[in-house]
Protein backbone atom coordinates (compact mmCIF):
# COMPACT_ATOMS: atom_id res chain seq x y z
CA UNK A 1 0.00 0.00 0.00
CA UNK A 2 2.52 2.11 0.68
CA UNK A 3 4.33 1.40 -2.79
CA UNK A 4 1.01 2.65 -3.81
CA UNK A 5 0.37 6.08 -2.38
CA UNK A 6 4.05 6.76 -3.24
CA UNK A 7 3.14 5.93 -7.12
CA UNK A 8 0.12 7.85 -7.02
CA UNK A 9 1.84 11.23 -5.14
CA UNK A 10 4.49 11.02 -7.94
CA UNK A 11 1.78 11.29 -10.15
CA UNK A 12 -0.17 13.97 -8.92
CA UNK A 13 3.18 15.92 -8.42
CA UNK A 14 3.97 15.36 -12.74
CA UNK A 15 0.31 16.04 -13.37
CA UNK A 16 0.18 19.21 -11.70
CA UNK A 17 3.72 20.48 -12.60
CA UNK A 18 2.26 19.88 -16.64
CA UNK A 19 -0.96 21.56 -15.71
CA UNK A 20 1.16 25.13 -14.46
CA UNK A 21 2.80 25.31 -17.66
CA UNK A 22 1.88 28.27 -19.96
CA UNK A 23 2.36 27.42 -23.97
CA UNK A 24 4.94 30.05 -25.35
CA UNK A 25 3.33 33.04 -26.89
CA UNK A 26 3.47 31.61 -31.33
CA UNK A 27 5.70 34.90 -32.16
CA UNK A 28 8.59 34.03 -29.82
CA UNK A 29 8.79 30.10 -29.77
CA UNK A 30 11.86 31.53 -32.62
CA UNK A 31 13.69 33.30 -29.56
CA UNK A 32 14.46 30.79 -26.75
CA UNK A 33 17.15 33.45 -24.79
CA UNK A 34 18.24 36.40 -24.31
CA UNK A 35 21.17 37.74 -26.64
CA UNK A 36 22.59 41.14 -25.26
CA UNK A 37 25.43 40.31 -26.75
CA UNK A 38 23.95 40.72 -30.36
CA UNK A 39 24.33 43.43 -32.55
CA UNK A 40 21.55 44.86 -34.48
CA UNK A 41 21.89 47.14 -37.69
CA UNK A 42 19.82 49.86 -38.43
CA UNK A 43 19.46 51.36 -41.50
CA UNK A 44 19.38 55.12 -41.55
CA UNK A 45 17.35 58.00 -43.60
CA UNK A 46 17.31 61.19 -44.50
CA UNK A 47 14.70 63.34 -44.18
CA UNK A 48 16.76 66.81 -45.40
CA UNK A 49 16.40 68.69 -41.94
CA UNK A 50 19.77 69.64 -41.07
CA UNK A 51 18.87 71.37 -37.97
CA UNK A 52 16.93 68.49 -36.72
CA UNK A 53 17.04 68.19 -33.01
CA UNK A 54 16.27 65.66 -30.45
CA UNK A 55 12.61 64.33 -30.79
CA UNK A 56 10.87 62.82 -27.81
CA UNK A 57 7.37 60.85 -28.87
CA UNK A 58 6.98 62.08 -32.12
CA UNK A 59 6.38 59.01 -34.00
CA UNK A 60 3.29 56.37 -34.45
CA UNK A 61 2.74 54.20 -37.16
CA UNK A 62 -1.25 54.96 -39.01
CA UNK A 63 -4.05 52.33 -40.47
CA UNK A 64 -2.48 53.20 -43.99
CA UNK A 65 0.86 51.47 -43.40
CA UNK A 66 2.50 54.80 -43.60
CA UNK A 67 4.96 55.83 -40.81
CA UNK A 68 4.76 59.67 -39.36
CA UNK A 69 6.92 61.61 -37.17
CA UNK A 70 8.41 64.91 -36.43
CA UNK A 71 11.89 66.60 -36.00
CA UNK A 72 12.31 69.16 -33.83
CA UNK A 73 14.05 72.16 -33.50
CA UNK A 74 15.69 74.22 -30.75
CA UNK A 75 15.76 77.52 -32.47
CA UNK A 76 13.86 80.12 -32.20
CA UNK A 77 13.13 80.55 -35.37
CA UNK A 78 13.09 77.48 -37.36
CA UNK A 79 10.46 75.37 -36.75
CA UNK A 80 9.90 71.31 -36.41
CA UNK A 81 8.86 69.58 -39.72
CA UNK A 82 6.55 66.80 -39.94
CA UNK A 83 7.21 63.72 -42.62
CA UNK A 84 5.76 60.40 -43.47
CA UNK A 85 7.56 57.15 -44.44
CA UNK A 86 6.48 54.68 -47.14
CA UNK A 87 7.87 51.17 -46.33
CA UNK A 88 6.51 49.89 -49.31
CA UNK A 89 8.18 52.28 -51.42
CA UNK A 90 11.18 53.74 -49.14
CA UNK A 91 9.57 57.24 -50.02
CA UNK A 92 9.91 59.90 -47.29
CA UNK A 93 7.26 62.77 -47.75
CA UNK A 94 7.58 66.19 -45.96
CA UNK A 95 4.07 66.80 -44.82
CA UNK A 96 4.38 70.62 -43.23
CA UNK A 97 6.32 72.99 -41.34
CA UNK A 98 4.59 72.75 -37.47
CA UNK A 99 4.72 77.09 -37.57
CA UNK A 100 3.51 77.50 -41.02
CA UNK A 101 0.65 74.66 -40.25
CA UNK A 102 0.05 76.85 -36.77
CA UNK A 103 -0.67 79.86 -39.02
CA UNK A 104 2.13 81.37 -37.79
CA UNK A 105 4.07 81.53 -40.65
CA UNK A 106 4.88 85.77 -40.72
CA UNK A 107 4.34 86.26 -37.00
CA UNK A 108 8.16 86.57 -35.72
CA UNK A 109 6.71 84.40 -32.40
CA UNK A 110 8.92 81.77 -31.45
CA UNK A 111 8.41 78.66 -33.09
CA UNK A 112 6.32 75.76 -33.15
CA UNK A 113 9.51 73.46 -32.41
CA UNK A 114 8.23 70.30 -31.26
CA UNK A 115 5.75 67.77 -31.30
CA UNK A 116 6.40 66.13 -27.70
CA UNK A 117 3.04 63.50 -28.17
CA UNK A 118 2.59 60.62 -29.93
CA UNK A 119 -0.48 60.29 -32.86
CA UNK A 120 -3.69 59.38 -31.89
CA UNK A 121 -5.62 58.22 -35.25
CA UNK A 122 -9.72 58.27 -35.40
CA UNK A 123 -11.94 58.77 -38.50
CA UNK A 124 -9.09 58.42 -41.04
CA UNK A 125 -7.07 61.70 -39.30
CA UNK A 126 -3.98 61.73 -36.69
CA UNK A 127 -4.43 64.13 -33.73
CA UNK A 128 -1.10 65.30 -32.20
CA UNK A 129 -0.01 68.64 -30.68
CA UNK A 130 3.19 71.26 -30.65
CA UNK A 131 5.35 72.51 -28.23
CA UNK A 132 7.91 74.81 -27.64
CA UNK A 133 11.80 73.74 -28.82
CA UNK A 134 13.65 77.18 -28.13
CA UNK A 135 14.39 77.31 -23.96
CA UNK A 136 16.21 79.78 -21.89
CA UNK A 137 18.64 77.93 -19.44
CA UNK A 138 17.78 79.35 -15.56
CA UNK A 139 19.78 77.59 -13.04
CA UNK A 140 20.61 74.72 -15.19
CA UNK A 141 17.24 74.23 -15.83
CA UNK A 142 15.34 74.60 -19.05
CA UNK A 143 13.00 77.91 -18.62
CA UNK A 144 10.57 79.48 -21.36
CA UNK A 145 12.22 80.87 -24.13
CA UNK A 146 13.25 84.64 -24.18
CA UNK A 147 12.56 86.08 -27.90
CA UNK A 148 15.33 88.44 -29.28
CA UNK A 149 15.85 91.03 -31.30
CA UNK A 150 12.27 91.65 -32.83
CA UNK A 151 10.51 88.06 -32.26
CA UNK A 152 7.98 87.68 -29.98
CA UNK A 153 7.01 85.36 -27.09
CA UNK A 154 5.87 81.49 -27.71
CA UNK A 155 1.95 81.60 -28.19
CA UNK A 156 1.48 78.47 -27.20
CA UNK A 157 1.04 74.92 -27.93
CA UNK A 158 -1.93 73.82 -30.70
CA UNK A 159 -3.87 70.92 -31.04
CA UNK A 160 -3.48 69.92 -34.67
CA UNK A 161 -5.18 67.02 -37.02
CA UNK A 162 -4.15 65.48 -40.17
CA UNK A 163 -6.55 63.58 -42.63
CA UNK A 164 -3.88 61.03 -43.90
CA UNK A 165 -6.29 61.03 -47.10
CA UNK A 166 -6.58 64.77 -48.41
CA UNK A 167 -3.30 65.51 -46.67
CA UNK A 168 -4.66 68.93 -45.24
CA UNK A 169 -3.98 69.71 -41.46
CA UNK A 170 -6.82 71.63 -39.59
CA UNK A 171 -5.49 73.59 -36.41
CA UNK A 172 -7.86 72.96 -33.62
CA UNK A 173 -6.84 75.76 -31.46
CA UNK A 174 -4.31 76.90 -28.96
CA UNK A 175 -3.96 75.26 -25.19
CA UNK A 176 -4.23 77.04 -22.07
CA UNK A 177 -2.13 80.09 -20.87
CA UNK A 178 -0.47 80.42 -23.85
CA UNK A 179 2.19 77.00 -23.23
CA UNK A 180 3.34 74.47 -24.68
CA UNK A 181 1.90 70.81 -24.77
CA UNK A 182 4.14 68.19 -23.28
CA UNK A 183 1.66 65.64 -22.67
CA UNK A 184 -1.59 64.39 -24.84
CA UNK A 185 -3.67 61.81 -25.21
CA UNK A 186 -7.15 61.30 -26.98
CA UNK A 187 -10.27 59.25 -26.09
CA UNK A 188 -10.82 57.90 -29.57
CA UNK A 189 -14.48 56.29 -29.06
CA UNK A 190 -15.67 59.76 -27.55
CA UNK A 191 -13.81 61.61 -29.60
CA UNK A 192 -11.66 63.96 -26.72
CA UNK A 193 -8.39 65.16 -25.62
CA UNK A 194 -6.86 65.70 -22.43
CA UNK A 195 -3.17 66.96 -22.36
CA UNK A 196 -0.56 68.50 -20.04
CA UNK A 197 1.16 72.49 -20.54
CA UNK A 198 4.60 72.95 -19.93
CA UNK A 199 5.68 74.78 -17.89
CA UNK A 200 3.02 74.97 -15.15
CA UNK A 201 1.10 71.40 -15.71
CA UNK A 202 -2.37 72.93 -16.24
CA UNK A 203 -4.60 70.02 -17.39
CA UNK A 204 -7.16 70.94 -20.01
CA UNK A 205 -10.05 68.97 -22.26
CA UNK A 206 -10.74 69.49 -26.09
CA UNK A 207 -14.16 67.96 -26.96
CA UNK A 208 -13.72 67.55 -31.28
CA UNK A 209 -17.29 67.74 -32.10
CA UNK A 210 -17.77 71.08 -29.96
CA UNK A 211 -14.47 72.43 -30.09
CA UNK A 212 -14.95 73.25 -26.63
CA UNK A 213 -11.91 73.64 -24.66
CA UNK A 214 -11.77 73.23 -20.91
CA UNK A 215 -9.14 74.57 -18.73
CA UNK A 216 -9.35 72.16 -15.63
CA UNK A 217 -6.35 73.85 -14.18
CA UNK A 218 -2.47 72.41 -12.55
CA UNK A 219 -2.27 69.43 -11.38
CA UNK A 220 1.39 69.27 -9.69
CA UNK A 221 2.25 72.49 -7.90
CA UNK A 222 3.78 75.06 -10.22
CA UNK A 223 5.34 72.71 -12.32
CA UNK A 224 8.35 72.78 -13.96
CA UNK A 225 7.84 77.23 -13.58
CA UNK A 226 8.51 76.55 -10.07
CA UNK A 227 11.68 76.84 -8.26
CA UNK A 228 12.87 75.48 -4.63
CA UNK A 229 9.59 73.89 -2.87
CA UNK A 230 7.18 74.80 -5.46
CA UNK A 231 8.55 72.86 -8.01
CA UNK A 232 7.75 69.73 -9.67
CA UNK A 233 8.24 67.82 -12.67
CA UNK A 234 5.27 67.48 -14.99
CA UNK A 235 3.47 63.91 -15.65
CA UNK A 236 4.87 62.72 -19.31
CA UNK A 237 2.12 60.19 -20.27
CA UNK A 238 -1.70 59.83 -19.78
CA UNK A 239 -3.53 56.48 -19.72
CA UNK A 240 -7.17 56.56 -21.06
CA UNK A 241 -9.50 53.63 -20.00
CA UNK A 242 -11.79 53.43 -23.37
CA UNK A 243 -14.34 51.67 -21.64
CA UNK A 244 -15.70 54.45 -19.28
CA UNK A 245 -13.10 57.21 -20.21
CA UNK A 246 -11.52 57.95 -16.90
CA UNK A 247 -7.85 59.52 -17.73
CA UNK A 248 -5.04 58.78 -15.23
CA UNK A 249 -1.43 60.46 -14.62
CA UNK A 250 0.15 60.95 -12.06
CA UNK A 251 2.81 63.72 -9.95
CA UNK A 252 6.58 63.91 -8.83
CA UNK A 253 5.17 63.03 -5.44
CA UNK A 254 3.73 59.44 -7.15
CA UNK A 255 -0.02 60.65 -6.68
CA UNK A 256 -1.78 58.89 -9.32
CA UNK A 257 -4.40 61.54 -10.17
CA UNK A 258 -7.69 60.53 -12.63
CA UNK A 259 -10.71 62.65 -14.22
CA UNK A 260 -14.07 60.78 -14.43
CA UNK A 261 -15.29 61.14 -17.87
CA UNK A 262 -17.41 64.12 -17.49
CA UNK A 263 -16.15 66.02 -14.31
CA UNK A 264 -13.98 68.72 -13.66
CA UNK A 265 -12.49 67.43 -10.81
CA UNK A 266 -9.54 65.72 -11.06
CA UNK A 267 -9.35 63.17 -7.95
CA UNK A 268 -6.72 61.14 -6.23
CA UNK A 269 -6.18 57.51 -5.69
CA UNK A 270 -6.52 56.52 -2.50
CA UNK A 271 -4.85 53.75 -0.66
CA UNK A 272 -1.86 53.47 -3.63
CA UNK A 273 0.53 55.71 -5.49
CA UNK A 274 4.12 55.22 -6.84
CA UNK A 275 6.07 55.99 -4.05
CA UNK A 276 8.05 52.43 -3.87
CA UNK A 277 11.20 51.75 -2.75
CA UNK A 278 12.30 49.16 -5.26
CA UNK A 279 11.57 52.93 -7.89
CA UNK A 280 14.40 54.93 -5.59
CA UNK A 281 14.18 57.76 -3.68
CA UNK A 282 13.66 61.06 -4.78
CA UNK A 283 13.62 65.02 -4.14
CA UNK A 284 10.35 65.74 -5.74
CA UNK A 285 11.24 69.76 -5.53
CA UNK A 286 14.66 69.08 -7.75
CA UNK A 287 15.00 68.86 -11.46
CA UNK A 288 16.71 66.15 -13.34
CA UNK A 289 14.43 62.81 -12.72
CA UNK A 290 11.14 62.49 -13.35
CA UNK A 291 10.75 61.56 -9.39
CA UNK A 292 8.01 59.16 -8.68
CA UNK A 293 5.97 59.87 -11.80
CA UNK A 294 5.49 57.08 -14.23
CA UNK A 295 7.54 57.76 -17.62
CA UNK A 296 5.73 56.05 -20.11
CA UNK A 297 2.12 54.29 -19.91
CA UNK A 298 -0.75 52.60 -21.90
CA UNK A 299 -3.87 51.23 -21.04
CA UNK A 300 -4.16 46.91 -21.81
CA UNK A 301 -7.45 46.46 -22.54
CA UNK A 302 -7.38 42.63 -22.12
CA UNK A 303 -6.89 43.33 -17.89
CA UNK A 304 -8.47 46.03 -17.98
CA UNK A 305 -5.03 47.48 -16.50
CA UNK A 306 -2.13 50.38 -17.00
CA UNK A 307 1.20 48.85 -18.01
CA UNK A 308 4.08 51.33 -17.72
CA UNK A 309 7.79 52.34 -16.72
CA UNK A 310 9.24 53.96 -14.26
CA UNK A 311 11.60 56.37 -15.86
CA UNK A 312 14.73 56.27 -13.39
CA UNK A 313 14.45 52.87 -11.84
CA UNK A 314 13.17 51.18 -15.48
CA UNK A 315 11.13 48.56 -13.71
CA UNK A 316 7.92 47.86 -15.49
CA UNK A 317 4.71 47.93 -13.41
CA UNK A 318 1.02 46.91 -13.78
CA UNK A 319 -1.45 49.48 -12.16
CA UNK A 320 -5.05 47.94 -11.56
CA UNK A 321 -7.74 51.12 -11.06
CA UNK A 322 -10.49 49.00 -10.21
CA UNK A 323 -8.58 47.30 -6.73
CA UNK A 324 -6.74 49.82 -6.92
CA UNK A 325 -2.69 48.17 -6.91
CA UNK A 326 0.58 48.34 -8.65
CA UNK A 327 2.35 45.57 -9.43
CA UNK A 328 6.21 46.02 -9.74
CA UNK A 329 7.01 43.02 -12.45
CA UNK A 330 10.33 43.47 -13.70
CA UNK A 331 13.18 45.39 -14.05
CA UNK A 332 13.17 46.41 -17.80
CA UNK A 333 16.56 47.58 -18.39
CA UNK A 334 18.91 45.93 -20.08
CA UNK A 335 21.18 43.50 -19.10
CA UNK A 336 24.46 44.87 -19.38
CA UNK A 337 22.74 47.54 -17.13
CA UNK A 338 21.54 44.99 -14.40
CA UNK A 339 24.69 43.38 -14.49
CA UNK A 340 25.93 46.60 -12.77
CA UNK A 341 23.24 47.48 -10.64
CA UNK A 342 23.92 50.67 -11.60
CA UNK A 343 21.01 53.41 -13.24
CA UNK A 344 20.82 53.96 -17.28
CA UNK A 345 22.46 57.44 -18.34
CA UNK A 346 19.61 59.00 -19.46
CA UNK A 347 18.05 61.12 -16.69
CA UNK A 348 14.67 61.39 -17.11
CA UNK A 349 14.37 57.55 -18.53
CA UNK A 350 13.38 56.42 -21.47
CA UNK A 351 10.28 57.17 -23.73
CA UNK A 352 10.57 54.07 -26.28
CA UNK A 353 7.81 51.97 -24.48
CA UNK A 354 5.28 50.98 -26.22
CA UNK A 355 2.93 47.74 -27.64
CA UNK A 356 3.72 45.62 -30.52
CA UNK A 357 1.17 44.66 -33.67
CA UNK A 358 -0.15 41.44 -31.44
CA UNK A 359 -1.37 43.75 -28.67
CA UNK A 360 0.64 41.95 -26.32
CA UNK A 361 4.40 42.32 -26.79
CA UNK A 362 6.06 45.50 -24.83
CA UNK A 363 8.94 47.31 -26.54
CA UNK A 364 11.16 49.04 -24.75
CA UNK A 365 14.17 50.59 -26.20
CA UNK A 366 16.60 51.35 -23.36
CA UNK A 367 20.20 51.84 -22.52
CA UNK A 368 23.15 50.09 -21.60
CA UNK A 369 26.85 50.64 -20.38
CA UNK A 370 29.85 50.81 -22.48
CA UNK A 371 33.02 49.08 -21.28
CA UNK A 372 36.39 50.37 -22.82
CA UNK A 373 39.00 48.05 -21.56
CA UNK A 374 37.16 46.58 -19.23
CA UNK A 375 36.22 49.16 -17.64
CA UNK A 376 32.76 50.93 -17.84
CA UNK A 377 32.29 54.89 -19.45
CA UNK A 378 30.58 57.23 -16.54
CA UNK A 379 29.66 59.90 -17.15
CA UNK A 380 28.37 63.12 -15.28
CA UNK A 381 26.52 62.15 -11.37
CA UNK A 382 23.99 64.47 -11.98
CA UNK A 383 21.98 67.06 -14.25
CA UNK A 384 19.46 69.13 -13.60
CA UNK A 385 17.91 69.03 -17.22
CA UNK A 386 16.65 65.73 -19.09
CA UNK A 387 19.35 64.44 -20.81
CA UNK A 388 22.03 61.86 -21.11
CA UNK A 389 24.61 62.15 -18.55
CA UNK A 390 27.02 59.81 -20.49
CA UNK A 391 27.21 57.56 -23.73
CA UNK A 392 25.52 54.41 -23.46
CA UNK A 393 24.21 51.71 -25.81
CA UNK A 394 21.58 51.31 -26.85
CA UNK A 395 19.24 48.46 -26.21
CA UNK A 396 15.57 46.70 -27.66
CA UNK A 397 14.35 44.87 -24.55
CA UNK A 398 10.34 42.92 -25.42
CA UNK A 399 8.50 41.86 -22.81
CA UNK A 400 5.37 39.40 -23.29
CA UNK A 401 2.44 40.20 -20.97
CA UNK A 402 0.71 37.31 -20.86
CA UNK A 403 3.51 34.98 -19.95
CA UNK A 404 5.95 37.19 -18.02
CA UNK A 405 8.72 36.68 -20.65
CA UNK A 406 11.68 38.88 -20.62
CA UNK A 407 14.09 39.40 -23.46
CA UNK A 408 17.15 41.73 -24.10
CA UNK A 409 17.59 41.11 -28.32
CA UNK A 410 20.84 43.29 -27.73
CA UNK A 411 22.30 46.87 -28.74
CA UNK A 412 21.31 48.88 -31.90
CA UNK A 413 24.26 49.71 -34.13
CA UNK A 414 24.39 52.35 -37.65
CA UNK A 415 26.59 50.48 -40.29
CA UNK A 416 29.55 52.19 -39.59
CA UNK A 417 29.54 51.48 -36.18
CA UNK A 418 28.00 54.16 -34.74
CA UNK A 419 25.42 54.00 -31.80
CA UNK A 420 22.16 55.87 -32.01
CA UNK A 421 21.88 58.16 -29.26
CA UNK A 422 19.82 60.46 -27.44
CA UNK A 423 16.45 57.82 -28.10
CA UNK A 424 12.90 59.00 -26.92
CA UNK A 425 10.64 57.50 -29.10
CA UNK A 426 9.37 54.09 -30.75
CA UNK A 427 7.21 52.87 -33.40
CA UNK A 428 6.41 49.19 -34.52
CA UNK A 429 5.31 48.08 -38.35
CA UNK A 430 2.68 45.76 -38.87
CA UNK A 431 5.90 43.80 -39.85
CA UNK A 432 7.99 43.80 -36.55
CA UNK A 433 9.55 47.02 -37.84
CA UNK A 434 11.25 49.05 -35.01
CA UNK A 435 11.33 52.79 -36.18
CA UNK A 436 12.64 55.72 -34.21
CA UNK A 437 14.17 58.66 -34.04
CA UNK A 438 17.99 58.91 -33.23
CA UNK A 439 20.89 61.54 -33.72
CA UNK A 440 23.03 60.88 -36.46
CA UNK A 441 26.60 62.00 -37.57
CA UNK A 442 27.87 61.98 -41.27
CA UNK A 443 30.34 64.06 -42.68
CA UNK A 444 30.75 65.84 -39.71
CA UNK A 445 27.69 67.21 -38.58
CA UNK A 446 24.92 65.97 -36.25
CA UNK A 447 21.01 65.84 -36.99
CA UNK A 448 18.34 63.74 -35.46
CA UNK A 449 16.35 61.44 -37.76
CA UNK A 450 14.64 58.43 -38.97
CA UNK A 451 15.72 55.07 -38.38
CA UNK A 452 14.69 51.30 -38.53
CA UNK A 453 15.52 47.97 -37.74
CA UNK A 454 14.40 45.02 -37.82
CA UNK A 455 12.48 43.52 -34.29
CA UNK A 456 13.02 39.86 -33.18
CA UNK A 457 9.23 38.69 -34.48
CA UNK A 458 9.04 40.66 -37.95
CA UNK A 459 7.53 38.73 -40.62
Amino acid sequence: MRQIRLLLTFVYIILMIASCKQPLPQQAETVLQSTPDAKITATVYNSGFEHAHDTYNGISTASDGKVYYVLCSQLMDVAGQMYSFDPKSGNIEHLGDLTEICGEKDLKVVAQGKSHVNFVEMNGKLYFATHLGYYSIIDGMEKTGVPTGDYLAYRGGHLLAYDMKTKKFEDLGIGPNKEGIITMNMDPVRGIIYGLSWPTGIFFRYDVATRKMDDLGPVTGKGEDGMGEDFRVVCRSLAINPDDGTVYMTTAEGNIKYLRLGSNTVETIAGENMKKDYFGTYDIFTSGSMAYNWRQVFWYTPEKKVYGVHGNSGYLFRFDPSVPRIDVLERLTSIPSKLTGMGDQFSYGYLGFKPGPDGKTIYYLTGGPIYIDGQRVKGAESTAKGEAKGLEDLHLVTYDIPTGRYLDHGAVFYPDGQRPLYVNSIAIGDDGTVYTLARITENGKTRTDLISFPGPYKK
